[in-house]
């Protein structure tokens, strides 16, 4: 399972806070406590930028352009509080430039989430966190992309706007990654 970027500065008082972002933490917290045995390993990505940071400005056009978020050292950059996932690893992304996916991430020894997840043989890749419609859906489709199968757990995530998250969800399920809610998932386990 990959936790996606669930940041202080992606939730209900951070810098690009995220509808919803709180309730993210507490379910994925609530998940991965009932469900762990079901995952080879539990991975958490974090976004993390140098200040100042060259995509930074007080007037984001939110394509290409950010308000400051999660810079190191500020609280902004901290999981949120309420998650508490154990992570195998921690893959941070975006030090030196813009990065959306998990898989632009590397571990505290430059391992890289790919590499990191082949090492361990895992095929099969659950995706959630924050946002559905930017750093989950670039996550799950360089996961698709890296060969793994991919799911979309939709009920652990949040996204920036509606209307980008039914867009990105209808290009992702085109290319075969579905979103399901969690407790489908449950569901379709008990009953293979």
């Amino acid at each position: 399972m990959i936790v996606t970027d669930v940041q202080r500065d992606f939730c209900p008082g951070g810098s690009l806070a995220v509808e919803g972002g709180d309730d993210v933490a507490r379910r994925i917290t609530a998940w991965v406590r009932a469900h762990r045995d079901l995952y080879g390993a539990v991975v958490a990505t974090k976004d993390e930028h140098e200040a100042p940071w060259h995509h930074f400005t007080d007037h984001p056009d939110f394509l290409n352009t950010w308000p400051p978020h999660c810079v190191i050292g500020t609280p902004g950059a901290d999981f949120h509080p309420d998650l508490h996932c154990d992570p195998d690893a921690i893959f941070t992304k975006g030090r030196f430039r813009a990065a959306y996916s998990g898989f632009e991430g590397t571990d505290a020894q430059g391992t890289y989430l790919e590499t990191w997840l082949r090492g361990r043989r895992i095929d099969d890749v659950h995706v959630a966190g924050l946002t559905s419609d930017y750093c989950v859906a670039a996550t799950a489709w360089d996961s698709v992309h890296a060969g793994f199968r991919t799911t979309v757990l939709q009920d652990l995530c949040a996204g920036v706007s509606p209307d980008t998250t039914a867009s990105v969800r209808s290009e992702l399920a085109a290319a075969g990654i579905p979103f399901v809610d969690s407790s489908r998932f449950v569901a379709e386990k008990r009953s293979a």
